[in-house]
Formats: C-alpha cells, sequence, structure tokens
C-alpha cells in the first residue's frame, strides 16, 4: 500500500531551493520563527555531494529543524522519514530525526516519542544517512508510535552537543513505509495499526472500534494478533474477527461478536477459558446481539 499513490497525499516537504521560510527553527506550527533570513542558516545551491544544500551553525543546545507543513498521519500508515546530513567545520554535533506531533485540534500530543535514534557524526566531510519510521501502531522497527489521536506531524531535524558546528542537510524526504509492515492485498485490519497496545493494562476499546470501522468500511477482518488486550465496557464489533491474542474484559461489560457470534470465537476472544466465554457469550445473547441463538460449534 503506498498512500501517495493510491491516495494522492502529498508527504515530501518542499526543498530547501524553495525557500527557508518553510522551515521552522521551533516547532513547526503557524508564526513560529523560520530561517528565513537567520544568520545561522543559509542555503548551498552547489554542494558536491547534495546539490542543493541548507547550511546549518549551531547555535542552541538543542538546533530544531521542522517542516511547516502539516504532513497526515493515517491508521495504518507509516512514514519513513530520511536525511543525509555531514559536517563541515567547527564541533561535530550529534543528530536525530525529530517531529512534533499534533492533535486534531492542533495541539501537542504529548506522551509519545517525538525523536528518532541519536547519531554522532564522526568526521568532517562523512555522509551520514537519518532514517526513522512514524505511524499510529506500535510494532517493531516503529521509532515513532503515535496511536490513533496523532493526524499530523512536522518533521525534521535537531542538532545536539556542543555549540559552533557547521553542517549541510540535504533536502528531507518523506515516504508511505507501509509496504514494511503490511500488503494490501491482505484480508484484514490489525487492531495495532489503530492505535491497540495489547499490553494488558491500557484500554483499547477505542482502537478496537476504529479498526472495526476500518474493516466493516473495507470489507476486510479484523485480526487481534498476540497480546492481551483489555476493553473497558461493552463494545459490538460489526466485522467478522480473528483472535491470536485474548481479550481481558470486567464482568459487566458486553462482547458482542455480530458477525461471530459462535462459542469457539469467544473461547479463543478470552485465551481459551471457556466458562468465561461461555458467560460472555450468554450475556450478549440475553442483551441482544442481533441473534436468537449462540452457535455451540458442536459442543
Amino acid at each position: 500500500m503506498n498512500k501517495v499513490i493510491t491516495d494522492g497525499l502529498v508527504l515530501m516537504p518542499p526543498p530547501f531551493a524553495a525557500g527557508l521560510g518553510f522551515w521552522s527553527r521551533e516547532t513547526g506550527r503557524a508564526g513560529t520563527a523560520t530561517y528565513q533570513g537567520a544568520a545561522d542558516a543559509a542555503f548551498v545551491p552547489a554542494d558536491q555531494d547534495f546539490g542543493g544544500a541548507l547550511e546549518m551553525l549551531k547555535t542552541e543546545a538543542v538546533q530544531r529543524l521542522r517542516h511547516m507543513g502539516e504532513t497526515p498521519i493515517l491508521p495504518g500508515c507509516y512514514l519513513r522519514i530520511r536525511v543525509r546530513i555531514k559536517g563541515i567545520s567547527g564541533n561535530l554535533p550529534r543528530v536525530r530525526i525529530a517531529a512534533w506531533a499534533g492533535t486534531a485540534a492542533g495541539v501537542n500530543l504529548t506522551g509519545v516519542v517525538q525523536t528518532g535514534p541519536e547519531v554522532q557524526l564522526a568526521s568532517f566531510g562523512e555522509v551520514v544517512t537519518l532514517e526513522a519510521i512514524v505511524g499510529t501502531g506500535t510494532r517493531q522497527g516503529v521509532d515513532m508510535p503515535w496511536g490513533s489521536a496523532a493526524v499530523f506531524g512536522h518533521f525534521g531535524l535537531d542538532l545536539l552537543g556542543d555549540n559552533g558546528g557547521v553542517v549541510r542537510i540535504d533536502d528531507i524526504e518523506i515516504e508511505d513505509a507501509t509496504g514494511v509492515f503490511l500488503r494490501k492485498l491482505m484480508d484484514w485490519v490489525d487492531v495495532r495499526d489503530h492505535g491497540a497496545l495489547g499490553d494488558g493494562v491500557t484500554d483499547d476499546r477505542a482502537a478496537f472500534a476504529a479498526a472495526d470501522a476500518d474493516a466493516a468500511t473495507t470489507g476486510r477482518t479484523l485480526l487481534v494478533p498476540e497480546g492481551s488486550y483489555r476493553i473497558g465496557s461493552t463494545i459490538s464489533i460489526q466485522s467478522r474477527i480473528r483472535f491470536q491474542g485474548s481479550l481481558v474484559m470486567p464482568v459487566a461489560a458486553r462482547l458482542s461478536l455480530m458477525q461471530n457470534f459462535d462459542l469457539p470465537t469467544y473461547i479463543e476472544a478470552f485465551g481459551g477459558d471457556e466458562p468465561l466465554a461461555f458467560r460472555k457469550a450468554v450475556q450478549a445473547l440475553m442483551n441482544f446481539t442481533d441473534h436468537e441463538s449462540l452457535d455451540m460449534g458442536g459442543r
């Protein structure tokens, strides 16, 4: 799946040649200071490695560079941010991909990782490539998992360490990396791609509801991968569902599996606990599931 192709998403920031007014030295939000006309930044049109490049002098404890544009974050979509950079003179800094995660209300999403791994520039003129992956799901290989509350990001990098170093930065690239994790031909929607954690503590109900809506819209099956998913209140699942992991629910909370209203699926949902699964299935039946009977699956 590539949302640039299928949905026409614009992910790539403009090149530095388009002007440094597109690049903030703070968060990337409108009204923040940019590098346009700044004494510590300049566009270099003909670098031998990069062609056009941004040259920056490190003057702050954390020297930030953020694209002013709002790059969209979609459920199930993963973005790779890639930057090439090299040290020119002075103190060689540590560098990292960095971002500002935004919610639908236009405020910063606190409590999530908004920086990638740090890399120390080791020698002058050596081109170093930085990469980080951001997305809604918590998966191996995702450096910045933001959950379903994030709807956009301002992306760029940070320079860390002693001041006085000069670096050159190639145009920043942002691409759809969803193919690293998913294939569009797969017939399922993974609840983790909508922010479910499966740690047995976090309430994953909202993530399940969002994933179910996605699966219902696209005609796919809802996948619950390995893990323990706490569902804090009653939920109805409209899509077909497949369990590899299990659910933890309060006694009073009902689970209505509208397309899989059978005891074997409930047993899978509750990790093989047959008495609990039977109680939950009967609880759903007695409180309306659009079914008149429970399929016992031959039991």
